[in-house]
C-alpha cells in the first residue's frame, strides 16, 4: 500500500518595500509594490492569500541599506530600482492583517545583534496576543555592514560570534516567554486579583553578553514562545537553527544542492536530542506559472523587461560582500582569478544549470537574479510547476516552499489560479487550515491544541506549570545560586 503524499506548507514570501526579490518591477503596470505603505493594501493580500489557504506570509527585512556595489557606502544603484529600499518595519502591520484574517499566519524577520532580547520579547509577546497566536519569529543575526554602521559599530560583529550571542539571545527570550509567567497566574488568581504576584517571577538571568532581571512585563501570549524560523546555511547558522528552529527556510538553486543542508539540520537536531522531522524545512522558489509553458516563459521575459539591473547587482554586493563594480563589463567570472573564490563558485554552479556558451560577465548575473534573486526558478504549465516542486520534495526532503513574487499581487494570484488547484488535485495541498481559527503553531504542525514549543525544543525546560512553586530549571543551582 502507498504511503499518502506529504501535504506541502506554502507561504507567500514578501517583505515591506516597493520591490524584495525584484529590482524595479514597481515601473510594471500590474506590480503593486509601491502600496507597501498603505495598511488596507496589506489587509487585503492577507486576505485574499487566506482565502487560497496559504499558511503564512513570510516578511523578510533588512536594517540597512545595500550599499557594496560601486562602494563603499553607495546606495546611487540601489535607490533607483527600489531595491529593498526604503524598507518599513514588518511588525507594526500584523495586527491590522490579523483583524482582517482569522486563520493566516505570519512570519516577522527580526535581528538578535542590533535589539535586546527583552524589547523584542515584549513586542512579539504583544503581537502574539493581538492576532491570537498566529506570530513566527523568523531569527536572524544581521548581515550587512550598512546595518552595523547605523548602530554605531564600525563593522559587523564577527560572524560566528553573532550566533554565540544569539544563543544566549534565545535562552533569556525562553526564561521571559516560557518562564516567567507561571502557566495558571492569571485564571488562579485569588479573588480580587489580575494575576496571582507569587506567578509572576524575575529571571535574573546573568551571562556572558546579557544581564536581565524581568519578570517579563507582557502575560504569556497564545504560543508563549512565537514559531520559531531560521535561515542560516553556515556552519554556525546550521547548528543554531538544529538547535532552536522549528521551521528552517533554506534558499538553493537546486534541489540537489537544498539536500545536503537538510541532511545536516536533521543529523544535528537527533543528535541534540530533538525530533528531525519535527523540524519543517521550507525552500525559497520564484514560481511564473500560466495556462501553458509557452505562456509562463511569455510572461518571464515581460516581467523581466522591467528589472533593474544595476539594483540586481546591488543585491548581489549587499548578500556575497563583493562588489563587482570593479570589475570590467565583459569579464567571465567563471575564469576569472582576480575574482573571489565564493563569487567564482557561486557562478559556476548558476553556469551548470544555464545553456552552454553562455557567458557569465557582469550583464548575465544581473539578468539571473533579477527576479527571485539567488533562489531556484520555476517557470512553465501547472502540470510542469507541479512536477519540479514534488521532485523538490524527493530530492531534498522539503516540507514546503515560500514563494516569491515578480509582479505583486499578480505572482500570487497567478499561483492561486492555475497552481494551487493542481496540487490539490495531486493531494498535495490541504483545502482548508488544519485548525481553522487556531495558532500558527497549530497550523504548521497539523495537530490541534498543538500551541507550545514540543517536549525535545530546548526551549520547553523552561516553561512554569500550573502548581509549581518556581519553574522546574530554577530548581537546578550553582554554588546554592538559583539561576
Amino acid at each position: 500500500m502507498s504511503q499518502p503524499k506529504k501535504q506541502l506548507i506554502i507561504n507567500a514570501f514578501a517583505m515591506q518595500a516597493p520591490g524584495h526579490l525584484n529590482p524595479g518591477l514597481f515601473k510594471y503596470p500590474a506590480d503593486k509594490g509601491s502600496k507597501y505603505n498603505d495598511i488596507k493594501y496589506w489587509m487585503a493580500l492577507a486576505q485574499k492569500l487566506e482565502a487560497a489557504k496559504f499558511h503564512a506570509i513570510f516578511f523578510a527585512d533588512v536594517l540597512g541599506g545595500y550599499d557594496v556595489y560601486k562602494g563603499p557606502a553607495n546606495l546611487e544603484p540601489t535607490i533607483p530600482g527600489a531595491t529593498q529600499f526604503p524598507i518599513n518595519d514588518p511588525l507594526y502591520s500584523i495586527p491590522a492583517m490579523a483583524a482582517a484574517t482569522s486563520s493566516i499566519g505570519f512570519g516577522v524577520t527580526a535581528s538578535t545583534t542590533y535589539e535586546s532580547p527583552y524589547m523584542l520579547a515584549r513586542k512579539f509577546s504583544t503581537v502574539d496576543q493581538l492576532s491570537n497566536g498566529r506570530v513566527a519569529w523568523n531569527i536572524v543575526t544581521s548581515y550587512l555592514d550598512s546595518a552595523a554602521r547605523n548602530f554605531g559599530l564600525d563593522t559587523q560583529i564577527e560572524h560566528d560570534e553573532r550566533y554565540r550571542i544569539a544563543h544566549e539571545y534565545l535562552e533569556v527570550t525562553y526564561k521571559l516567554w516560557e518562564g516567567s509567567w507561571r502557566d495558571d497566574a492569571v485564571t488562579a488568581a485569588p479573588k480580587g486579583s489580575y494575576a496571582d504576584p507569587k506567578g509572576v517571577r524575575q529571571i535574573n538571568h546573568k551571562g556572558k553578553h546579557f544581564t536581565v532581571p524581568g519578570p517579563h512585563i507582557c502575560e504569556p501570549s497564545p504560543q508563549r514562545t512565537p514559531f520559531l524560523f531560521q535561515a542560516g546555511t553556515s556552519s554556525a547558522g546550521k547548528k543554531f537553527a538544529a538547535t532552536h528552529a522549528e521551521a528552517i527556510f533554506l534558499n538553493g538553486h537546486t534541489a540537489e544542492l537544498v539536500r545536503p543542508s537538510v541532511d545536516s539540520i536533521r543529523a544535528q537536531a537527533k543528535d541534540f536530542g530533538r525530533d528531525p522531522q519535527s523540524i519543517k524545512i521550507v525552500a525559497g522558489l520564484l514560481v511564473i506559472v500560466a495556462e501553458t509553458d509557452e505562456k509562463a516563459a511569455e510572461k518571464f521575459e515581460l516581467l523581466a523587461s522591467y528589472g533593474d539591473r544595476e539594483g540586481a547587482l546591488a543585491l548581489f554586493g549587499g548578500w556575497s560582500g563583493y562588489d563587482l563594480g570593479k570589475y570590467d563589463d565583459d569579464q567571465d567570472f567563471r575564469f576569472l582569478d582576480t575574482a573571489p573564490p565564493a563569487v567564482r563558485s557561486m557562478v559556476n554552479h548558476w553556469a551548470s544549470n544555464s545553456p552552454q556558451g553562455t557567458k557569465w560577465n557582469k550583464k548575465t548575473i544581473a539578468e539571473h537574479l533579477i527576479l527571485g534573486g539567488n533562489g531556484a526558478k520555476l517557470i512553465g504549465s501547472p502540470k510542469t510547476v507541479a512536477d519540479e516542486l514534488e521532485r523538490w520534495v524527493e530530492v531534498a526532503d522539503v516540507d514546503g516552499f515560500n514563494f516569491s513574487y515578480a509582479s505583486v499581487p499578480e505572482t500570487f494570484e497567478d499561483i492561486i489560479e492555475h497552481l494551487l488547484p493542481e496540487l490539490r488535485r495531486r493531494g498535495l495541498f490541504w483545502d482548508d487550515y488544519a485548525v481553522p481559527g487556531g495558532t500558527l503553531r497549530e497550523n504548521y504542525l497539523g495537530v490541534k491544541g498543538n500551541t507550545r514549543l514540543s517536549d525535545t525544543h530546548p526551549g520547553a525546560k523552561y516553561f512554569w506549570k500550573a502548581g509549581e512553586e518556581i519553574p522546574a530549571y530554577a530548581k537546578e543551582s550553582v554554588n546554592g545560586t538559583l539561576q
